[in-house]
């Protein structure tokens, strides 16, 4: 009597992302941001809209797996069930994890195709646990951020500390940390922010109560 024998095979499949800004000719800075578990990249995308200033162009990928939030007896009272995507889970996470990379990878790829005269600056921003999704993609990418902020996340364990940040290929590194986070304590980002400092790797962290995005932008001005 045989076993259950697992299998894979690559399939075609539609990918949505959502932007705000100019998608065509120089724009300042690029901004590809990255949303956490549960979130939808429209909804995601709507906290950038303070940053759009005709220069930049912000990119807002979302999760391939999509999914109900709210238990089957809920949804049957609702006229429109709330929906989230998850950019992995424990099941299968190595097929998982190169899928949405090699997506990322295509994305950025083919919006910077659209771009002309010098290249814009680059800003890499991954929430929750979109900063894990953009730590691992930037570890086998050859893509050259300016800067990464890692949002209420931090990089999985897996990735080995310094030898991740020489494939950031000298972008800067910034923490932000939420005092009001219920769901990511800001304890949790300033041991993170330990972690690296242990390792030798530089970076700044960012505590905030309010605006922390413009704050964020502002700081890039100078760089």
């Amino acid at each position: 009597m045989s076993g259950i024998t697992p299998h894979s095979i690559h399939v075609r499949r539609t990918a949505r992302y959502y932007t705000i800004g100019p998608t065509h000719g120089f724009p300042r800075e690029l901004w590809v941001v990255v949303h956490g578990y549960g979130q939808l990249a429209h909804r995601f995308a709507k906290w950038f809209s303070a940053l759009d200033d005709g220069t930049r162009l912000i990119v807002a990928p979302e999760a391939l797996s999509r999914f109900y939030l709210d238990p089957v007896a809920e949804r049957r009272t609702q006229a429109e069930p709330r929906v989230g995507a998850t950019w992995m889970t424990r099941e299968d996470r190595e097929s998982e994890i190169a899928d949405y990379v090699a997506y990322l990878e295509h994305l950025t790829a083919e919006v910077r195709r659209h771009h002309t005269g010098a290249g814009p600056r680059i800003v890499v921003l991954g929430f929750s646990q979109g900063a894990a999704t953009v730590c691992r993609w930037l570890a086998s990418s050859e893509l050259r951020a300016d800067h990464l902020v890692l949002w209420s996340g931090g990089i999985p364990p897996e990735l080995e500390v310094a030898t991740w940040s020489t494939r950031l290929h000298g972008a800067s590194l910034t923490l932000v940390a939420g005092d009001g986070d219920e769901m990511v304590p800001a304890s949790a980002v300033v041991a993170e922010g330990e972690r690296l400092s242990a390792a030798g790797v530089a970076f700044t962290l960012l505590r905030y109560e309010s605006e922390p995005l413009t704050r964020l932008a502002e700081g890039f001005e100078g760089h």
